[in-house]
């Protein structure tokens, strides 16, 4: 039975979740785990890449395997309105297959890839598949979960983030140098078809707002009231500048290790994937474990921190880039900890602060701007800077942004909703 609370402002409802909740969880979280994998390979072998294919002949630059990050997030980003839209007005569960089994194919694909135009090409098509899991899920899961626990269940489905990075570098970099570089693409394909086949038979589609605490009227869940959602905005802005930060740094730290650090591909690849797997795991899951503590005595809790991790992750990051050699490892392990801190309490502040009927919508337009502004351009620009001058002041470029995603956050912390509220 639902517990009741009466309050002078609001009548506040907590609800259990809804049947089903924990096979959707495990499922997606799979999924979104093998997303990341499939996102990270290109990374973690970046030179073989570069040796494999040719552009007109001769080898990519660095701003051209950079672009390649920039053009998968412009597919991603387009293909997001639409998606949204659906996402809003149809049953997700067969939008979030027909994705999976895209990108899937996608990944074969990539055994016919000998120029770097079909590489791009290839990478492109890519967003379009993992566009629509992005945007779909945590939606789904929001109508699984009530607003409390969105925090906690979010922590979870992000911890794919840094253990699909992880092993993305480690089977870009290992499993290519010795079998080529497309082989981890080929590895990466069968296990997406499989996880698409076991969503369709065991994970049920939820009622749209079935965990809602209270019921969206029309003021609340309009599309155009997202522009004048404060909250959603700022959270919004801010998440945008940490994914430039964290989308720089996962482009090319195999790389700097490998050129500024002297490993070699395959050693560059281990070293940063387990740096990523482990401060991943233990950031992601402390920062939704203190902002779980912080939220009985703070509404605003999901904010401060998400600004504190980005805002501390700036002087060991510093240390890495311009420091000496034997602080590149330990500096890029404490930076990755803290900005992994803000993961789950980030996204949770971004789907709390927007209405049921509107949540796809609202994720998808979330996705574009945090990839326009964010991961799309970061990895080109830090190419065209490292062309320029090295790669060391191109990585530089992360940390400004960090910077001003904490001045974001700290200011988007004044219009933190109560939770039992959800205001467009």
């Amino acid at each position: 039975m639902s517990e009741i609370t009466l309050s002078s402002n609001s009548l506040r409802l907590h609800r259990p979740a809804i049947a089903g909740a924990t096979t959707a969880l495990v499922l997606l979280t799979l999924i979104n785990f093998l997303n990341y994998i499939d996102r990270y390979l290109l990374a973690g072998e970046l030179s073989l890449v570069k040796a494999g294919v040719t552009d007109h002949g001769l080898p990519p630059t660095d701003a051209q395997m950079g672009a390649l990050t920039f053009w998968f997030f412009i597919t991603y980003m387009l293909a997001a309105p639409l998606t949204g839209w659906l996402g809003d007005r149809f049953p997700r569960k067969p939008l979030i297959v027909t994705g999976v089994i895209f990108w899937s194919l996608c990944n074969f694909f990539t055994g016919s890839v000998h120029t770097y135009f079909a590489l791009n090409l290839r990478h492109a098509a890519l967003g379009i598949g993992e566009a629509s899991f992005g945007i779909f899920a945590p939606a789904l899961l929001a109508d699984f979960y009530p607003e409390k626990d969105r925090n906690r269940i979010l922590s979870i489905f992000y911890l794919a983030i840094p253990v699909g990075a992880a092993l993305g570098y480690l089977a870009g970099g290992m499993i290519g140098e010795r079998y080529g570089w497309q082989m981890p693409f080929f590895a990466s394909a069968v296990p997406g078809l499989i996880l698409a086949v076991l969503l369709i038979f065991w994970m049920r589609e939820p009622q749209r707002g079935a965990s809602e605490a209270l019921k969206a009227t029309v003021d609340t869940s309009t599309v155009t009231g997202l522009a004048r959602n404060q909250a959603y905005l700022y959270a919004t802005i801010g998440m945008a500048m940490t994914v430039f930060s964290m989308g720089g740094i996962s482009a090319w730290i195999p790389e700097f290790f490998h050129r500024v650090g002297g490993d070699s591909v395959g050693h560059a690849s281990f070293v940063v994937g387990a740096i990523t797997a482990v401060t991943g795991v233990f950031g992601t899951g402390i920062g939704g474990w203190l902002a779980q503590i912080w939220l009985k005595t703070n509404h605003r809790a999901l904010y401060l921190l998400s600004a504190w991790s980005a805002l501390l992750a700036i002087p060991p990051a510093l240390l890495a880039f311009f420091g000496p050699r034997w602080a590149m490892l330990p500096g890029i392990a404490l930076a990755e900890f803290c900005i992994f801190l803000g993961t789950g309490p980030l996204n949770a502040a971004i789907v709390n602060s927007v209405g049921a009927v509107i949540r796809s919508s609202a994720i998808a337009v979330e996705l574009f701007l945090i990839h326009a502004l964010g991961d799309a351009p970061s990895p080109w620009l830090i190419g065209r800077v490292s062309d320029a001058t090295n790669l060391r002041i191109g990585m530089a470029l992360t940390l400004v942004a960090l910077l001003v995603a904490a001045l974001l956050l700290f200011r988007g912390a004044r219009y933190a909703p109560p939770l039992s509220t959800q205001e467009v």
